[in-house]
């Protein structure tokens, strides 16, 4: 999970594109970077940790022109920031280009050898962003003969791309002296939207992972890109759109509505904090088979993610809703920490229960799901430091049992505290008296309630159908022996990355 954004505009854009890593830092705490275009130069910032702390009043001033793209990236396969993964990345032949992307790629490894044995390009880092960006410049180079670009040659190029890669991927690049370019994967899963403002000088052009980029700073929302649909935007503020997948279809993550959006962010056309509400009545009706109500003294959010489904679900049962937990808001989201060691540390240093309200009584603790188990076992046994005579505990999502493999921190089985664990087990393990999960269908659902023209999602985490029909069971055990293993000696990728791909074909 990351946030990307590309602007077209008729002023300067480090500001702006500042500005919009603010709204999307949600979606990442790794890493920030900013590329703008000045002419036909590229002018590039990026670096490890939040964006307020890797840009300097000095760095946005080594940042002109009035196009650019950014990104916040998180820790991926648990490890720590690394810079030289940072993105924007930059190749400069057979035309300048720079690109962001949000998702992941599941057949990267066996694209890097392509890249290598026949394009004649070299990776040099592990990320699968690096990957896309020379395989579009490859097939940038083949539809023009190296010679120019028009909108047209473009779109070739991203339906080869395509073609060629498989999995997740919202991108955003710069094309220098052309202008920018924004993609989607012909699935759809990862979101991205544009939107416009219109000023004096002319219409200006906002790409961005959600809504929210957009309407804090004061463009117009126009619609989500589709599946498999490339825009382009010349620098004279011109704009082209064309369908480059041959049969797309959407299948937004639904993780995104449960977990990873702003609430108050559009996704194809839904209202996160609509769709959350509507999990909030769904799990209420779970509540209401499972427990008996009349125990319950109290309902409480794990803030901050939960609280709209919290409050709808204490209103269905004409239950008590109260905030039990404050939350340190300096204290980056533990989810998308590396390390199982850091996040438990820090569970208790983001939340701190307010004694009063959890002495005596029986309280229904809401969370938008469970995934490694970390923080709900911390929260559980907090309330029952402070005070509470039984804790009760209610998942806005269904168990997460499988891997991600498009674009989410949680890709190895053993890290699933669902994985190999019936409800009773879970509830067991986090310490609960009690644990109700939500039905996936009812999940759909509440998604499909705010838009009912979504007919299909990614749910790979919860039923293990992964939509892009490339991954199989020897393919997660290849992803977590990488996982798991100690990093391969330098000099040695290339021979690494053969056997991985050996094994692939095999």
């Amino acid at each position: 999970m990351c946030g990307i954004v590309g602007v077209v505009a008729n002023t300067p854009v480090n500001q702006l594109l500042y500005d919009a890593l603010l709204l999307l830092q949600h979606r990442g705490q790794d890493a920030a970077g900013i590329c703008t275009v000045n002419g036909n130069r590229f002018h590039m910032h990026k670096g490890g940790g939040l964006a307020r702390d890797v840009f300097r009043t000095r760095n946005m001033r080594s940042l002109p022109g009035v196009s650019g793209i950014a990104q916040v990236r998180y820790p991926t396969q648990g490890s720590a920031a690394d810079t030289e993964e940072a993105q924007p990345f930059y190749v400069n032949a057979p035309f300048g280009i720079s690109l962001v992307h949000n998702g992941n790629l599941t057949n990267a490894e066996r694209m890097k050898e392509e890249m290598f044995r026949r394009d004649r390009r070299h990776i040099n880092t592990n990320s699968d962003s690096e990957v896309l960006l020379n395989v579009l410049a490859h097939e940038l180079e083949l539809a023009s003969d190296g010679i120019t670009l028009d909108p047209s040659t473009i779109f070739r190029a991203v339906a080869a791309v395509h073609r060629r890669v498989r999995g997740a991927y919202a991108v955003v690049a710069q094309i220098a002296g052309y202008g920018l370019l924004a993609f989607r994967d012909p699935y759809g899963i990862r979101p991205l939207a544009f939107g416009v403002n219109e000023t004096d000088q002319g219409t200006e052009y906002m790409v961005a992972s959600e809504s929210v980029a957009l309407d804090g700073l004061g463009f117009r929302l126009v619609r989500d890109v589709a599946p498999g649909e490339a825009i382009f935007i010349d620098y004279d503020g011109r704009f082209f759109e064309s369908q480059c997948a041959e049969n797309p279809s959407l299948n937004p993550c639904l993780f995104e509505y449960v977990y990873l959006a702003r609430p108050d962010s559009m996704l194809d056309g839904v209202s996160v904090y609509a769709a959350r509400l509507r999990l909030g009545e769904y799990l209420a009706r779970r509540v209401a088979a499972e427990l008996r109500t009349g125990e319950i003294d109290v309902v409480m959010p794990i803030p901050d993610s939960s609280r709209p489904a919290a409050m709808q679900l204490a209103n269905k049962l004409h239950l008590d809703y109260r905030e039990g937990f404050i939350k340190n808001r300096y204290i980056g989201r533990t989810f998308i920490m590396p390390g199982q060691a850091v996040r438990t540390r820090s569970v208790r240093q983001k939340l701190n229960a307010i004694g009063v309200e959890f002495k005596g009584k029986a309280v229904l603790l809401v969370d938008d799901s469970i995934v490694r188990g970390t923080t709900s076992q911390e929260i559980v046994q907090m309330a029952r430091d402070a005070g509470a005579a039984r804790v009760y505990f209610a998942s806005s999502a269904p168990p997460v049992r499988f891997p991600n493999v498009y674009g989410i921190d949680m890709p190895t089985r053993t890290e699933l505290i669902a994985s190999f664990r019936s409800v009773p087990e879970i509830q067991g393990a986090i310490g609960a008296d009690a644990l109700v999960f939500q039905e996936l269908e009812d999940l759909k659902r509440a998604v499909r309630d705010c838009n009912p023209a979504l007919r299909h999602f990614e749910a790979s985490c919860f039923d293990g159908d992964y939509v892009t029909g490339d991954v199989s069971p020897a393919y997660l055990d290849r992803v977590e022996r990488a996982r798991l293993a100690p990093p391969p000696l330098e000099g040695s990728g290339l021979s690494q990355l053969s056997l991985a791909i050996e094994a692939s074909e095999n």
